[in-house]
């Protein structure tokens, strides 16, 4: 059994883990972690686990004497990196859900994240954690950077045209929409029931911070050097979900049947990828690790629309941070994942 330990199980991917790694076979849950809940039962916390996960939380520094495999860290930007260098010297294998070491550096996260980073030599450890793009290095590594939801969404959607050198760099439009939960568990004004109900809005405009992960990642697959994409993020009034619209135009006129021959054969043997007949929606995917992909050509434009769906905790957080400890440990990516998409 791979000995898991969770650090900052209050919030929605702290949870989210827990439901997923509570059905692996493979895993046994020793400690969940709390500095602001500690000493109550993690089914205090989030009472749907009421006899099934009924854990005392745990202060954080008891990981160091647990006789962990594995760690996750649920905790915000910012704060993860202060784990990651107190951990630095564990037998146990990190992967972190913050956004402190999905960069290239720290001048680039500094730049970005408007936050002086302390631990910069974890840049060097750290290895991205989208299993699509970064199997093998994943398996290898004991710091895994796991993707952002935006970004994950965004990179499965345009990962195949922009490594076969099919599409203008530059000339790339990211319309994504998201779940209030992508917010976070703690209320903010703008996740206010009054705000989010009945409303639709767009935030981030410009310099949202997951537009350089976007970006960075696609250009480690382009032969054109640096991407640059316009990305503007938008919040619905729906719990969870991301649905993607990417908007690309081709160096030379393209068929609907290549695009799904290009699609098809670059995710092929990547089992949560799917190829979908049809634009895919939100509750295709929902309680899934699964991201759906449609695409197709607008010969009246000369534009190429993808649409990528993920749930935003599963692949786009808890999910595919339980896939990649699967690579981690040597077991099949698919193992543990035992829910089918929830849906109506």
């Amino acid at each position: 059994m791979i000995k898991t330990g969770i650090v900052g199980a209050t919030g929605y991917t702290g949870s989210e883990l827990v439901r997923l790694l509570y059905n692996h076979p493979e895993v046994d849950i020793q400690i969940i972690t709390s500095e602001s809940r500690k000493g109550e039962l993690f089914s205090d916390v989030h009472p749907h686990f009421q006899g099934l996960a009924d854990h005392e939380l745990q202060p954080a520094y008891k990981v160091l004497d647990a006789g962990l495999d594995a760690v996750f860290l649920a905790l915000p930007h910012g704060v993860s990196m202060e784990y990651v260098e107190k951990y630095a010297g564990a037998d146990f294998r990190v992967i972190d859900l913050s956004g402190d070491f999905r960069l290239s550096t720290p001048n680039v996260y500094e730049s970005w994240y408007s936050k002086k980073h302390s631990y910069p030599q974890g840049f060097e450890k750290a290895v991205y954690g989208l299993p699509e793009l970064h199997r093998e290095e994943i398996r290898n590594s004991r710091l895994v950077a796991n993707p952002g939801c935006y970004p994950t969404s965004a990179i499965l959607g345009l990962a195949p045209l922009v490594k076969a050198n099919i599409v203008i760099p530059g000339e790339i439009v990211i319309d994504s929409k998201s779940g209030v939960t992508g917010a976070g568990v703690k209320a903010k004004p703008t996740t206010h029931y009054s705000n989010v109900s009945d409303n639709f809005k767009a935030y981030g405009l410009k310099r949202h911070r997951h537009t350089v992960e976007i970006e960075e990642q696609l250009s480690g697959l382009s032969s054109d050097g640096p991407m640059t994409v316009q990305f503007t993020p938008h919040l619905l009034p729906v719990d969870r979900g991301i649905l993607s619209t990417i908007y690309s135009r081709p160096r030379e006129g393209v068929t609907k049947n290549q695009l799904l021959s290009l699609y098809s054969e670059f995710y092929d043997g990547h089992p949560f990828v799917r190829i979908r007949k049809e634009p895919p929606a939100l509750k295709d995917v929902r309680g899934s690790n699964f991201c759906d992909l449609y695409i197709t050509y607008d010969e009246r434009t000369n534009r190429i629309i993808t649409l990528s769906v993920i749930d935003n905790l599963v692949k786009g957080a808890a999910g595919q941070a339980m896939q990649n400890m699967n690579l981690m440990f040597g077991l099949e990516e698919e193992v543990g994942f035992t829910a089918l998409p929830l849906n109506p």
